[in-house]
């Protein structure tokens, strides 16, 4: 049986409706005892820019934001990191983002991680 579980997080502020499963998916995990990561990749990393998440809402009137989504999801044991590659993809550094963020995880790190046998990998 996994032990760790990998989100990939390719969605971006261009797609609300996809943005708070994700985060309430590995926040379940974590609390199921599992290792729960995180890696933002293409628009997802967008999302871990400083003023960007706030603003956004999974569903208009909701009274949540992406941002409480990512906070909830740090405060249940989540791993939050963003791809490097990425960061240069939107012209951003490790200075651009919110304190949530754990990290740096490259595309070598995560597909050794993703092809563990101990870990299961879902993709958003």
């Amino acid at each position: 049986m996994a032990n760790r579980i990998l989100i990939m997080m390719t969605s971006g502020p261009e797609t609300p409706h996809r943005l708070g499963a994700p985060f309430f998916q590995a926040m379940a995990a974590a609390a199921l005892d599992y290792e729960a990561l995180m890696v933002t990749t293409m628009d997802g990393t967008l999302l871990m820019k400083r003023g960007v998440s706030e603003g956004l809402a999974v569903k208009e009137g909701a009274g949540k934001s992406v941002l409480q989504f990512i906070r909830d999801a740090k405060a249940g044991g989540v791993k939050i990191y963003v791809c490097p590659a990425s960061l240069e993809l939107h012209d951003m550094t490790m200075e651009d983002l919110i304190p949530e963020v754990d990290g740096a995880m490259g595309a070598a790190r995560y597909s050794e991680i993703g092809l563990d046998d101990d870990c299961r990998v879902f993709c958003y």
